[in-house]
Parts: C-alpha cells; structure tokens; sequence
C-alpha cells in the first residue's frame, strides 16, 4: 500500500493531467488541505515536493504551488544553428527554439554580463590556452517571460571579440543575427560544433537563478565552436531547468564504410 502523501500526489497529478488545475493556477494551501482531511502538514507537503520533482508544479514563497507550463521548450540540435537564420537574418539560436516550440520571445527576456575574466581549466582547456590566461566571458540569463528557463555563458579569445558588439553589455542579443553573425562579420565563420551534455542537481546559486526549487535537476551544455581551420572561436556553458526543455536532435545517419570507399 502506498504511504499516504505519495496517493495524495496521485490524485492532485491527475488532476493536473486531466485540466482541473491549468497551467498558472495556485493548488491549495497546504493548511486548507489538512483541514479538509488529506493529512497532516508533513503528509501535503511531502505530496507537493514530490509533484515539483516530476515538474508538475512550481512552489516559492509568496506565490504558493502552482501548476507549471505542461509542454516544455523544444531545444533544438542542430536545426538552432541553421546559418540562413543568423547569416542572413536575424534569428539567434534560442529563438529558434521558441519558434520551433510556438512561443513567442520579448526582447528583453535576456540580461547578460561581460566581462574581462582568467581563463578556468575547462575553458582554457577548450580554448587551447593555458590556464588564468584572459578571455572574455560573456554571461546571459534567459526567461520565458517572468520565468528564467536557462543561462549561457560564452567564452572568448580577446584578439576575436575586441572591438565588436561581442564586448558590448547591452541587453538581448548581440545584434542582428547574434554572436554567430558577429563572429561571421569579423571573418570567423562557425564551420561546426561539438555538444556535451551532463545532468545533476542544481547549486543553491542555479536554483535561486533559476527559481528552481530545492534538489531539482539541471542539464549542463559544453558547446565547443570551430572554425573551417578548427579554431576555436567559442566555448559556452549552458545550465538548463531539466523539466523546462525538451531536447530535440534530428540529423543525416553517417556512414564511414561509404565515405572511406569514396575517398580511394
């Protein structure tokens, strides 16, 4: 027989699920559901942490549980990276996200931060520079609107980025097209990119960014850019809310054997 708050989290999920509560909309006060019967403070309780654990709802003081968005973001493979979208227009990655999704994005739904930094291990490490050399890192928080979905930060090689809108802390993109069009106009074309992927528990820093609560997960992204030449011109840490994202790859199945063949 299931411990009691875990048929109560039961019972408020499928309510979730079936449309009794819609996205947005406050649960009971856990005082309300003790007076109605359903447990004691310590059995609601633990049935509301286990509904915030499967991302069903989101708790914070002041606004109580509420029942969460139900269709994450689609995060985007490699479709986000298309070219003709920051080349030639103006589309930067995680709006393309959002188009993919059919959401919609504001402007000043990312903040960011630059500054000159030492180079960390892993980013001199990604970068081929030895460590505590300068790089400049270029730090964003993005929301989907009041609610902070992931930050990114973007490292770079001083003789790459001075001089450009790279360096510039203006809010939102930088410029037309992003850093990719940027790097492109400075005769740095992205040729390819590697992705590594790591999910754990937030920091009590990311989970305060990111108004996650206590032991949630997060998805950590190391994007390595290159050039045609194999220059790094980007490394980027992303930390993604794990129940915020859905994480779409598409992409052409290579085969070795032929390419191998076809080069004799």
């Amino acid at each position: 027989m299931a411990p009691k708050w875990r048929e109560l989290a039961d019972r408020l999920a499928a309510q979730i699920r079936s449309g009794q509560y819609q996205p947005g909309d406050q649960l009971p006060q856990i005082r309300e559901l003790v007076e109605a019967g359903e447990g004691s403070k310590s059995t609601v309780h633990a049935a509301y942490k286990a509904l915030e654990s499967e991302g069903l709802v989101t708790s914070s003081r002041g606004h109580g549980t509420v029942v969460r968005e139900p269709k994450p973001l689609k995060r985007l493979g490699i479709a986000r990276y298309d070219k003709a979208k920051w080349r030639d227009g103006d589309e930067v990655a995680f709006i393309a996200d959002r188009v993919a999704s059919g959401r919609t994005y504001q402007r000043n739904e990312q903040t960011q931060t630059v500054r000159k930094e030492k180079a960390s291990a892993a980013v001199a490490d990604a970068h081929g520079l030895p460590e505590g050399a300068d790089v400049y890192a270029r730090a964003r928080v993005v929301k989907e609107g009041a609610q902070p979905t992931h930050t990114l930060t973007s490292y770079y090689r001083p003789e790459h980025v001075e001089g450009t809108r790279i360096v510039d802390p203006t809010p939102g993109p930088a410029g037309r097209g992003g850093g990719f069009r940027v790097l492109y106009d400075a005769g740095y074309e992205i040729d390819r990119m590697k992705e590594e992927l790591f999910a754990r528990v937030a920091t009590a820093e990311e989970a305060q960014l990111l108004q996650l609560s206590p032991g949630e997960w997060v998805v950590e992204l190391h994007r390595t850019t290159y050039t045609a030449d194999g220059t790094v011109v980007e490394f980027a840490i992303g930390v993604h809310a794990a129940t915020r994202f859905a994480w779409a790859y598409e992409f052409k199945v290579p085969d070795s054997a032929k390419t191998e063949d076809e080069s004799k």
